[in-house]
């Protein structure tokens, strides 16, 4: 039986990474996979779960905090000490359910901004966990679409890339201050 570590969820009145928001092109370029786990990495790791609790976040990708490697780390029940958080490194998904589901997103590098993305409702994921163990997980719901979320972060795509409702799209980014050239869209 393995022993869970208990994460310190607390949030920092000043975070160890500085998240980038839309607009900044290091949230453009495909992120490099992580050649070797180590403690390096698991520190990134850490650092990403710390900012991410702070901004009040489910989920960060490194490229999030300008960092060019496949690290995500996710959080669906942020305020249960009892729930570990997710750390994914490489994540490649492996299969997707053909079924699909609407649904708000939001995103800690466009604050305020929360609109509707579809996406596959279940997905298999393989990754590496902190130790460097490969893993699967299949996840449904809530956790699926965070994933796929912070997976798109990991290729330069962003929420608002897919969202196709154009007015709503162009209302919500203008209204925080957003500018709506910084959208590549996906069809």
């Amino acid at each position: 039986m393995t022993s869970q570590v208990v994460f310190d969820k607390q949030k920092l009145k000043n975070p160890p990474l500085e998240i980038h928001y839309l607009g900044d092109r290091v949230l453009r370029h495909p992120a490099k996979r992580v050649a070797k786990v180590d403690q390096a990495i698991r520190q990134l790791a850490q650092e990403m779960l710390q900012t991410m609790y702070s901004a009040d976040g489910i989920g960060l990708a490194a490229p999030q905090v300008g960092v060019n490697k496949q690290i995500i780390v996710i959080d669906c029940e942020p305020d249960n000490p009892e729930h570990p958080p997710l750390i994914l490194i490489n994540p490649v998904i492996k299969s997707f359910a053909k079924s699909l589901c609407d649904d708000q997103e939001g995103c800690l590098s466009i604050p305020g901004v929360y609109l509707d993305v579809r996406r596959p409702e279940n997905i298999e994921v393989t990754y590496k966990d902190e130790s460097g163990r490969p893993k699967s997980l299949k996840a449904t719901g809530l956790l699926s679409r965070v994933i796929q979320h912070e997976m798109d972060h990991l290729s330069g795509v962003m929420f608002v890339d897919r969202v196709q409702n154009g007015l709503a799209l162009t209302e919500e980014l203008e209204k925080h201050g957003f500018s709506v050239q910084a959208v590549k869209a996906i069809n």
